[in-house]
């Protein structure tokens, strides 16, 4: 994930464009690779019907207000404080681990809130590209199990979310982070840190990079092999470790800087003798190893076929920042519908406060999207894509059975209720029934000149964020 907040221009991409103006800060691979192996087939379409999930970033960044690690890296996007060295700096942000106590980590509040969302899975953050650990990882003692945070029960901080989550019937996700800034075999001092990539050689330095290797394995063998619970899905970030492939700039653009391979075969199948049927996401790295593609902070402009899924703020940030402001259960449905239509889910990021709770506004805001989910969610779960799938802010979803079309129309905030809508395609056959999800009762219907006009059902309280209806044939 990048950092919005550190450049203007950077922090608008979280303000989500209209359709036909859609821009991200990762784009998705150009190209899709189905799996092979049954298993993960299965967890895939099962994946599919979700629609609806949680990307938790919680580290030393929530400590500092400053969404993510990016503030590390010295590339020219990225604004420090000129007062302060670079080198100063690092050991600034490093510092930060004496700091981070989450004393008031509750997990479980954050698992209730994603439920009543109505969302069915969670990615949460394991380690982000600062190589700060939150989980008790062999590996490193760049961990919250070794700072002050140390003699608390619950230090395992990992062990604990992935727990809440599956206790509310979560599909579990684990994110990591490739790269590693603070690991000596990816940073290594000693040469200067030109931007996010490995400061030395790695032809000239093979023995510290397979190292670098052995230490990833490792510490994704500890997510995998069961001390954690059961997995669903291994979700990579970091898109410029990678091999490189003949003109391969890769989605990281002129940060792309050659090889990185670090034997995604190999890790994939340690995953899985331990997770079988489990979902590898190595973003942007198009191929077996990214069963689903995931853009960022956008919706792809046309539908897609094969799976994918948006990340995208649920307040201005990945992470907590002070005073953030979060989006509107308008402005979410409206999102989610639209991806969903399109063939997608959405994985809405959420960033706990430094003391482990859950921001009141975000809360606020999940508590409010619940309150649609939970009365028109059949015409967002266990969907698949129809032909025709927009018609203005009227999005259309099936069953998987194909006998159910739904016709989600999205209102605006502040605006009274219709009496009526109106929408082109996926038009009823004659005699056919419309149903109004929320109440599962019918609803008059007409085809007029301008489409299919469909009754509102009177006396509906006023913040509807969008009006869902089914059409079945009779």
């Amino acid at each position: 994930m990048k950092n919005k907040i550190l450049l203007p221009f950077l922090f608008s991409l979280s303000v989500l464009l209209p359709a036909s103006a859609q821009t991200f800060v990762h784009g998705k691979s150009e190209t899709y690779t189905y799996p092979q192996d049954s298993k993960v087939l299965e967890k895939l379409d099962k994946w599919q019907d979700q629609k609806f999930g949680m990307l938790i970033h919680f580290g030393l960044y929530s400590e500092l207000g400053i969404v993510e690690s990016w503030t590390l890296c010295n590339e020219e996007w990225i604004n420090r404080d000129s007062t302060v060295t670079y080198d100063e700096y690092k050991r600034r942000y490093w510092a930060t681990m004496d700091k981070f106590n989450p004393t008031k980590l509750d997990p479980a509040s954050w698992a209730k809130y994603g439920k009543l969302a109505g969302m069915k899975y969670a990615i949460f953050t394991t380690k982000h590209h600062d190589g700060f650990n939150m989980f008790d990882t062999k590996y490193s003692d760049f961990s919250i199990a070794k700072g002050p945070f140390r003699n608390d029960e619950r230090r395992n901080v990992a062990k604990e979310v992935f727990g809440a989550f599956r206790n509310e019937g979560f599909m579990i996700g684990t994110y990591y982070s490739k790269p590693d800034w603070h690991s000596q075999y990816y940073w290594w001092d000693r040469y200067s840190t030109p931007d996010r990539n490995p400061s030395y050689d790695l032809d000239a330095n093979k023995w510290r990079w397979n190292k670098f290797k052995e230490y990833t394995y490792n510490q994704i063998q500890e997510l995998m092999n069961g001390d954690y619970g059961s997995m669903d899905i291994l979700w990579l970030d970091g898109g410029w470790v990678r091999p490189s492939k003949k003109g391969d700039k890769g989605l990281e653009g002129d940060f792309y800087k050659g090889s990185q391979d670090i034997d995604m075969p190999k890790i994939a199948a340690m995953a899985r003798s331990y997770q079988p049927g489990l979902l590898v996401v190595d973003r942007t790295v198009a191929g077996e190893y990214e069963n689903y593609q995931t853009p960022e902070n956008g919706i792809p402009k046309e539908q897609l076929s094969n799976p994918w899924e948006s990340c995208i703020t649920l307040g201005g940030a990945w992470g907590f920042v002070k005073n953030d402001r979060y989006k509107s259960a308008y402005k979410v449905i409206a999102i989610l519908s639209e991806i969903v239509a399109k063939g997608g889910n959405l994985l809405l990021g959420v960033g706990p406060a430094p003391d482990g709770t859950l921001p009141e506004g975000a809360a606020t805001s999940l508590s409010k999207i619940g309150e649609w989910t939970s009365k028109n969610g059949e015409a967002i779960y266990n969907t698949r894509i129809t032909p025709i799938y927009n018609d203005g802010t009227t999005w259309f979803t099936q069953s998987k059975d194909g006998k159910t079309i739904y016709a989600i129309h999205c209102l605006e905030e502040g605006k009274a209720l219709p009496k009526t809508i109106v929408w082109k395609g996926n038009e009823p056959a004659k005699g056919s029934k419309v149903v109004f999800v929320q109440t599962g009762k019918p609803v008059n219907w007409k085809k007029t000149a301008k489409g299919i006009e469909v009754s509102v059902p009177s006396g509906l309280p006023a913040d509807q964020p969008a009006l869902a209806f089914a059409v079945t044939p009779i």
